[in-house]
């Protein structure tokens, strides 16, 4: 599954720009129906949690940790049974907020931003987000959270949110007028507390914390606010969570678990494992709280509400090159959602910014094409099926999958250049695949084909890529190609290691 282009060439053939050159039309072309009428347009509230799988919920079997509000929106909703990230955070971020995979946007990893423009780490110089093209078609837009982006803000004209509550660092509260000092708690030096006592910037103010304010709080309830002022809608909230995460200390408490305002060093795996389900409860509770917001102001029956995460938990997924690593949480439900419940059918997070556009009744700019697809038709049950294919990339790896077959670990730099191939039947949690990397069976063939066909759009980096001899790449490189780095990255964690990885 290689390809002789390197990745310079195929960035300068397939455009990278605001006004990119279209892809090979396999991928999605984010042509829209009718568009829809103002007062048919739904408020979107997408919620983003960060690094979390989807076995901490009780919809996905989960029978100790408690997420009643989820599993409602599971139930009276829709809820995937595959749906794909990125494996680690940046990339996820990348994917969601334009619709493009990271072999157009070049963020790939945290630690690995491929320069496939100027000044390309500035993603919305380059590519557009959802919340400017909601905003054009007339929504209010904000964003609460964590943004973790790369340069660029998401409150620019080109980030498109004219309203935001973030946990920054103490280089960004710096940068505000009259530079004010963060007087709360820290997690080290340059990062301010996201959790008690935390670091936030509203609106271009820093917040004035106290000891026993606590961030996901405070993020919540200025969603919460900024749906009251806009109850008339059209609007669009975007919620990218600090929790689960944990700290750069240790485990964190919640208002449900533990001492006020401590983060904890030096916990026994028995508490660190306690303290992160109950802030997967914790955060339950904060979505239940929307929910309500939604229902005291009559509006639920024109808002749709997503709930998904940007990669699998941290100590047992995140950064892993396996479908464990980008299989993540997304259940969905409101008015014009069509109530489902669980489907086999899968989706990938590239598929928001096409459903926003969708939803809003606009169109994508000209020349803007995405790896995504608009969910509009399968959400309001116009169809029943929505896409044969999903795909991730996380570093150097790639992934992709389709309802009975998984490709995982494909890494030319690491020698796997034809990754490994599997035979998942029903199966979508790992349990019961068959690795038929060198099956001759010709039903795999057939399928392994297909595979390759969809992955020309999307060549691997090859170790001769240019960019390695630069000194930036060169640093890459020795994070990326080490024997340590592989062992671990292209394997599932020893709990999860359900199945033949070879």
């Amino acid at each position: 599954m290689t390809n002789n282009l390197n990745r310079r060439q195929f960035l300068s053939k397939a455009g990278v720009g605001l006004a990119a050159i279209s892809l090979p039309q396999l991928a999605h072309s984010g042509i829209f129906g009718k568009k829809s009428k103002s007062g048919d347009r739904p408020n979107i509230v997408l919620i983003m949690s960060d690094d979390v799988s989807p076995d901490l919920y009780g919809c996905y079997g989960n029978s100790e940790v408690k997420t009643p509000h989820i599993d409602r929106i599971a139930r009276e909703g829709v809820q995937f049974d595959t749906a794909w990230s990125s494996a680690i955070c940046s990339p996820t971020r990348a994917m969601i907020m334009t619709g493009r995979y990271a072999n157009r946007t070049g963020f790939y990893h945290n630690n690995f931003k491929y320069p496939v423009a100027k000044n390309s780490e500035d993603l919305h110089a380059h590519h557009h987000s959802f919340g400017k093209l909601a905003k054009q078609a007339g929504y209010a837009t904000a964003i609460a959270g964590k943004w973790h982006l790369g340069r660029g803000t998401p409150y620019s004209e080109t980030g498109g949110f004219e309203e935001y509550c973030l946990w920054e660092s103490k280089g960004e509260i710096k940068k505000l007028q009259g530079s004010p000092k963060h007087k709360g708690a820290w997690e080290d030096e340059a990062t301010t507390a996201r959790y008690w006592h935390p670091g936030i910037i509203q609106n271009h103010k820093l917040l004035d914390t106290k000891p026993d304010d606590y961030g996901p709080q405070i993020f919540t309830d200025f969603v919460c606010d900024f749906m009251e002022r806009n109850k008339k809608g059209p609007f669009l909230a975007y919620y990218p969570m600090v929790a689960p995460h944990g700290t750069r200390k240790g485990p964190a408490t919640t208002p449900l678990r533990g001492k006020q305002g401590e983060i904890g060093g030096g916990l026994e795996s028995g508490e660190k494992q306690a303290r992160f389900a109950a802030m997967n409860e914790y955060i339950d509770v904060l979505v239940g709280q929307i929910i309500k917001k939604a229902e005291d102001l009559d509006i639920l029956d024109n808002t749709i509400i997503i709930y998904c995460s940007d990669n699998g938990t941290g100590s047992t997924a995140k950064s892993r090159g396996v479908e464990r690593g980008c299989r993540v949480p997304f259940v969905a439900f409101g008015g014009p959602v069509k109530q489902r419940g669980l489907t086999a059918e899968m989706t990938d997070l590239s598929d928001i910014l096409p459903t926003v556009v969708e939803y809003a009744g606009g169109d994508l700019p000209r020349g803007y094409e995405v790896d995504g697809k608009s969910l509009k038709p399968f959400f309001n049950g116009d169809s029943d099926a929505h896409r044969d294919w999903i795909y991730s990339a996380v570093g150097t790896t790639q992934l992709m999958r389709t309802r009975r077959y998984l490709l995982e670990a494909l890494n030319p730099i690491l020698d796997m250049p034809q990754g490994r191939f599997y035979d998942c039947g029903d199966s979508r949690d790992g349990h019961g695949y068959k690795n038929v990397s060198d099956s001759s069976d010709p039903d795999v063939l057939k399928a392994r084909k297909y595979f390759e066909k969809v992955l020309e759009q999307y060549p691997p980096i090859q170790a001769a890529d240019p960019f390695f001899k630069t000194k930036k790449g060169k640093k890459v490189w020795k994070y990326f190609s080490n024997e340590k780095y592989a062992r671990k990255h292209l394997h599932n964690h020893r709990d999860y290691q359900f199945y033949d990885e070879g």
